[in-house]
């Protein structure tokens, strides 16, 4: 049974981080932020990796599934930082989650709740392609938001990273031993053919 639980929380658990990554996936490509569009990607082929290896025992893809979430609590830790602007980071001047390619912001800068955009028309700020808006009223500014989206990211890696070392712990212990998880097929066993092509011959003495 403790077996058993253990593996459904870590499945519920990767089914939430798919749902959490999906929905960051969405307003990532509605702001157009490579960056972070190339690494929910990366984020969700590794969760659907640590589903498959919950369900099939497959421990090795549940370590690589762990390796990864250590590389996303870090990432995310980043983002946390660029977006409070911890040390040199700005806003301002780093374009970091757009390759530098581009003046986009977060897609919460201007549809964030209750935030009212107002274009700045004839203004010598705007590039080309771009131009210049004022914000204003927004109940909650879209940097806290991105934070609060982030920490959510590691509050769920942290748990999914505690119950993928402890399936693959269990089911490491049920290989070395020799438990019979899914018949003598999970270990490649094959059974002994029957003889039934053998046939009896008379045997013949002299007298």
């Amino acid at each position: 049974m403790g077996k058993c639980n253990g593996r459904c929380t870590l499945v519920g658990f990767c089914c939430l981080q798919l749902i959490a990554a999906l929905e960051r996936q969405i307003f990532d490509f509605l702001g157009y932020q490579w960056v972070p569009i190339l690494a929910n990607f990366l984020h969700i082929m590794a969760v659907i990796l640590g589903v498959f290896g919950t369900i099939q025992y497959r421990s090795k893809y549940l370590i690589l599934y762990a390796v990864w979430l250590v590389l996303w609590v870090g990432w995310n830790a980043f983002i946390i930082c660029f977006y409070l602007e911890v040390g040199h980071l700005s806003q301002d001047r780093d374009f970091i989650m757009t390759f530098n390619t581009s003046l986009h912001r977060s897609w919460w800068m201007e549809n964030g709740p209750g935030c009212l955009v107002t274009p700045v028309m004839n203004s010598n700020l705007a590039l080309e392609d771009h131009h210049v808006i004022t914000v204003t009223g927004c109940l909650l500014d879209y940097q806290y938001i991105e934070v609060v989206s982030s920490a959510m990211q590691i509050f769920l890696a942290l748990f999914g990273f505690v119950y993928a070392c402890y399936v693959s712990k269990v089911f490491m212990e049920e290989e070395d031993s020799f438990d019979f998880i899914g018949g003598f097929d999970s270990y490649g066993y094959q059974a002994p053919q029957k003889m039934s092509h053998l046939q009896l011959q008379p045997l013949y003495t002299s007298g």
